[in-house]
């Protein structure tokens, strides 16, 4: 499994570093509720949790919901997350 990836700007990226999230590729069959949550997403900045063997980085945002909180993860690829600063 890869270490590191890059960002869009050719920046590595490692678990632990801070990215803002500038696209996301949601699963065609998310019911619209859902698709809104992940379309909110974009324009977040979030720990990269772990890249895995596709060089994805995978980030989780945390929602607070009527129901509690609500965790949601995606893989993010170059193009879609810059890193940022601290």
């Amino acid at each position: 499994m890869p270490a590191t990836t890059l960002d869009c700007k050719g920046h590595t990226v490692a678990a632990g570093d801070r990215v803002r999230i500038l696209a996301i590729t949601p699963d065609p069959d998310l019911d619209e509720d859902d698709l809104d949550l992940f379309m909110d997403m974009i324009g977040s900045t979030c720990d990269v949790e772990r890249i895995d063997e596709d060089g994805a980085a995978w980030v989780a945002v945390w929602w607070n919901c009527s129901e509690g909180n609500l965790m949601t993860q995606v893989g993010l690829y170059p193009r879609q997350m810059e890193k940022v600063a601290g």
